[in-house]
């Protein structure tokens, strides 16, 4: 059943694939309603786009101004006992994956598809802005806003559609992929592949998939599960350029010394450096995403130069190290990072950014499963800080795990113990943050959940303090 010409209703239309996918199909000229639990700002974007946008989940959203949808698209988050599903099924009215739809808009276009357990929507957006600039209309899709434009999906008039391929429920393995980048290869989302070897095989597919349309891949090859991916995705005959900081890479990253807020480094290909690259957000590891940025862009057709152009015009994404504001000498900051890794990176970050002020961070994990398999690897990053407030695990709807605790975490975290603090209570830790934190010091929320929500309150105690 094709979603382009038909009436479509999205459950879940909230979520940031979700809402990418309605904003494309409105663009197409696509009636398009849809629903999600509660309210927030992207169902209140989509409104003023066309879209019919129901808060709560009932039976009778399905049909809109006496006219029931003639496709459902939903995704994997989403029970199946959800009602309006149930109505579907009862009406007779196909019910598509979120995943497929996106693979059906990206279709007609070549493609780049940005895989990885961290680091995608980085990637992803850096190419996208950087194809901007270069004079290209690249539709894309991707898990969270540019701050360029402030939106998450667009169609656009090029050739070219840039997505973000999500392996948490093996979206990235249905989609046409052209150009395929792999940014590194962890376990996570555990819940659905069940152990790590069927993780690293749907990574080798996703490679090997772009042989269907004679495309290629870009690897991370300093990361060990990606650098396995990469050479298995070979032995099947795919074609692989590798990345990364070690020399064995085909494309060699060297960082440079700066004294600007973001990273700089070099690439250098086949004999061949191209840089200083400047980029305008912190970090090796954001040096490593524009690096596979880069290649693809070399791919694409991009000239160096342009490409170079282009990613120094970055300028981030929501919840990616997102400066929050600033108030009595103290720099607020919010980031997505919700694995050991991503954790561990962005701290690394945050210690150059800080200078000589201390990082003061507030961690929420996010699902009990990954909180049991990296409780220790969470405490150890967490370490990073300077001072660190951990909540209670954010788990809707999930069955606690024994030990999949904040308090376990917390416990684990290599600091002294006027460092680290347990906070169960929501509203309890803005202030933890603010006592600790002094003039040149920096705040950052972390988690996958809402807990950025919370930098506007400690912004105001923040200013109330220096008012007193």
């Amino acid at each position: 059943m094709t979603i382009l010409n038909s009436r479509v209703h999205i459950i879940g239309i909230g979520g940031a694939g979700m809402s990418g996918i309605a904003r494309i199909l409105l663009a197409r000229g696509i009636e398009v309603s849809g629903s999600d639990a509660k309210q927030s700002r992207r169902l209140q974007t989509l409104t003023p786009l066309g879209a019919t946008v129901f808060v709560g989940h009932d039976a009778n959203n399905l049909i809109v101004n006496d006219v029931p949808a003639t496709v459902v698209v939903v995704s994997t988050a989403i029970d199946s006992n959800n009602p309006e599903i149930i109505k579907a099924i009862e009406l007779g009215i196909p019910v598509v994956t979120r995943a497929n739809a996106l693979s059906e808009l990206m279709s007609s276009h070549k493609t780049v598809s940005v895989a990885g357990t961290h680091g995608k929507t980085t990637t992803t957006s850096m190419v996208t802005v950087a194809l901007q600039q270069s004079g290209m209309d690249p539709s894309f899709a991707i898990g969270s806003e540019l701050n360029e434009s402030g939106s998450n999906a667009h169609l656009g008039n090029g050739e070219w559609f840039v997505a973000e391929a999500d392996e948490s429920d093996g979206t990235f393995l249905v989609l046409p992929t052209n150009i395929a980048i792999v940014t590194n290869v962890e376990a996570d989302h555990l819940d659905h592949w069940g152990n790590f070897a069927a993780i690293e095989a749907a990574f080798v597919d996703f490679i090997v998939n772009t042989n269907t349309r004679s495309g290629s891949a870009i690897v991370c090859g300093d990361d060990p599960g990606a650098a396995k991916v990469a050479k298995f995705a070979r032995e099947r005959g795919a074609q692989v350029t590798t990345y990364g900081q070690q020399d064995f890479n085909d494309a060699v990253v060297r960082l440079i010394p700066s004294e600007d807020f973001g990273q700089c480094f070099s690439v250098t290909i086949a004999g061949q450096t191209h840089g200083p690259i400047q980029l305008r957000v912190p970090g090796a590891h954001n040096a490593l995403n524009a690096s596979a940025a880069f290649l693809a862009l070399l791919q694409i057709g991009v000239t160096p130069e342009k490409a170079i152009t282009g990613l120094a015009k970055f300028s981030g994404t929501h919840r990616r190290f997102e400066a929050r504001g600033q108030a009595g000498g103290v720099r607020i900051f919010d980031d997505y990072a919700h694995h050991p890794t991503e954790i561990e990176a962005v701290l690394k970050a945050a210690r150059v950014v800080a200078g000589s002020g201390r990082v003061i961070v507030a961690f929420q994990a996010h699902h009990y499963y990954r909180t049991a398999l990296f409780s220790k690897e969470f405490g150890q990053a967490l370490g990073l800080a300077d001072f660190v407030v951990v909540l209670e695990v954010f788990a809707p709807g999930e069955q606690p795990i024994p030990g999949a605790s904040g308090s376990t975490m917390a416990g684990n975290v290599p600091l002294a113990q006027d460092c680290v603090v347990f906070e169960p209570s929501w509203s309890n830790v803005p202030g933890h943050l603010v006592q600790a934190a002094q003039s040149g010091d920096m705040i950052m929320t972390l988690g996958a959940g809402d807990i950025g929500m919370m930098c506007p309150q400690i912004l105001d105690l923040l200013s109330q303090r220096e008012e007193d």
